[in-house]
């Protein structure tokens, strides 16, 4: 039975979708979060792309020793240096280079005619090549490329030294039959094409990433790229945990298998809706909160006399559990951080403190603290930023005939800081008396969103702000069962994050 390589490129091209930039420490979770997975190989970023993501390759490359890294590369010599010397503490590492190889690429991006193309991506192979042995090559919009230049590329990348050759729908335009009928042809035209792994990389244009890049598995490739959630430029590439629970549910008939420990997938899909501040839909596959509910009577009937007459696979295969743990405020540390191993988290000593000592400010609150609080808990813990300003206290007055105001009371450095304002309803007057005491950058508050985590005239409010100042996007989350404590914490913890 085969086994298919998974490449992550969540920290790349995910990052790339709108308003979904990541810190280190976020990238960092995630990293090492596909490490838990066994993701073969993380693209860790763009190396040239920004001093940041340098860092952050470099970073991942320390904490990381599970996977192979790679940075990705454009085919000139300063990406593939920069991509190089961001590696370097790699214990396995991969440079990743590409090139466009379509009509409409070549003449109106790259402005190259067809054999400069070539040209380019065998010298560009050979130079990343005197770096590491483990190479590989991209043809860009190769599924919009001719069928005879496409196999001459690859042909000289494979020449060249490239180890695994890629094929990218990038601009999710082609179907299933026409990805089986390239590879097919390909696999008969490219010399050497056996010798190396074909990878494809689906984007989601028109919904069939996952379709193509299991389409692209039965006709031999041999690595899958694709991200957590489907995060991605536009709509997205391939869902990694579709396809993964795609091959696992279907083995005998792909007749392949992945190294990914499927227990972990709910676990890590949760981090990275988390971190970008984004909600699950309810219906996405695998991971959705009504992946395995069932409403319908018939439905329910059939689960209830066996699980399989609705259900292709179980909830702990992804790492839902079935025994819900009820705490309260006389449990201890040792069984609040059992149950987090048990969820699929792996905090530090330190981050358990923290996190503990949240839960008992929580469970004077609240009187049953469940599973979903923990893992609302143990997400901010894992993500918060330093916190050079904290919440000590607040007064709201408002009500539908009077002016809203608010006196917030933060906590800087031992000194306590109290500014009243007022503003459009309390929220609104309590970040106007937040902004005259942190001195952030000039920005704009470009979305706010409320989430119950439980159920319940307890349950406990999470709310995410996503703050804009320039270019840059930062996300403050907030935890409360009281709707503006929570409001406020997220947006100190944003301003937090801008400083």
């Amino acid at each position: 039975m085969r086994t298919i390589k998974i490449f992550d490129t969540t920290l790349r091209d995910g990052e790339q979708a709108p308003s979904c930039s990541m810190h280190l420490n976020e990238k960092i979770e995630i990293a090492l979060a596909l490490e838990r997975l066994r993701v073969d190989v993380i693209e860790a970023g763009f190396a040239i792309a920004s001093k940041g993501d340098f860092e952050s390759i470099q970073k991942i490359c320390e904490v990381v020793k599970g996977s192979t890294i790679c940075s990705l590369a454009r085919a000139v010599p300063k990406d593939i240096d920069a991509a190089y010397e961001s590696l370097r503490n790699a214990k396995n590492a991969r440079i990743h280079t590409f090139l466009a190889t379509s009509p409409i690429h070549m003449q109106y991006k790259l402005k190259m005619a067809p054999e400069k193309v070539l040209a380019t991506i065998g010298d560009m192979v050979r130079y990343a090549k005197k770096y590491l042995p483990d190479v590989e090559f991209s043809a860009e919009d190769a599924m919009r490329s001719e069928k005879e230049f496409l196999a001459r590329a690859l042909e000289a990348a494979i020449a060249a030294g490239a180890t695994t050759v890629n094929v990218p729908d990038t601009v999710g335009y082609t179907t299933p039959m026409e990805m089986v009928e390239m590879l097919k042809y390909l696999q008969n035209n490219v010399r050497g094409i056996e010798n190396v792994t074909v990878s494809v990389h689906c984007h989601n244009d028109l919904g069939l990433g996952v379709a193509n890049s299991l389409a692209a598995i039965s006709a031999g490739a041999g690595q899958i790229e694709c991200t957590i959630n489907g995060l991605g430029e536009r709509a997205g590439n391939a869902a990694m945990e579709e396809i993964v629970m795609g091959i696992h549910t279907r083995k005998t008939y792909y007749g392949c298998e992945t190294n990914i420990d499927t227990t972990q997938i709910y676990r890590s899909s949760r981090l990275v809706y988390n971190l970008l501040g984004l909600p699950p839909p309810i219906n996405k596959a695998i991971v959705g909160a009504n992946a395995f509910a069932h409403e319908a009577g018939i439905h329910q009937h059939g689960v209830l006399a066996n699980r399989e007459t609705y259900e292709i696979m179980t909830p702990q295969s992804i790492g839902l559990l079935n025994n819900e743990m009820v705490f309260g405020k006389h449990s201890g540390r040792h069984a609040v951080e059992k149950r987090l191993t048990e969820l699929g988290y792996a905090l530090s000593k330190e981050e358990v403190d923290e996190l503990f000592d949240r839960f008992k400010q929580l469970a004077d609150k609240k009187k049953t603290i469940n599973d979903h609080d923990l893992e609302a808990l143990a997400n901010r813990t894992v993500v918060d930023a330093p916190a050079a300003f904290k919440l000590d206290r607040f007064t709201v007055s408002c009500g539908n005939y009077v002016t809203s105001s608010a006196v917030v009371r933060l906590n800087h450095e031992e000194k306590l800081l109290e500014e009243v304002a007022i503003g459009d309803g309390p929220i609104d007057a309590a970040y106007n008396a937040i902004d005259k005491m942190i001195p952030a950058p000039a920005h704009i508050l470009e979305d706010y969103s409320i989430f119950s985590v439980t159920e319940g005239n307890d349950a406990l409010g999470e709310v995410i702000v996503k703050i804009k100042c320039g270019d840059k996007n930062v996300i403050g989350r907030g935890l409360s069962t009281d709707i503006i404590e929570a409001s406020i914490m997220a947006y100190v913890n944003g301003l937090n994050r801008l400083l």
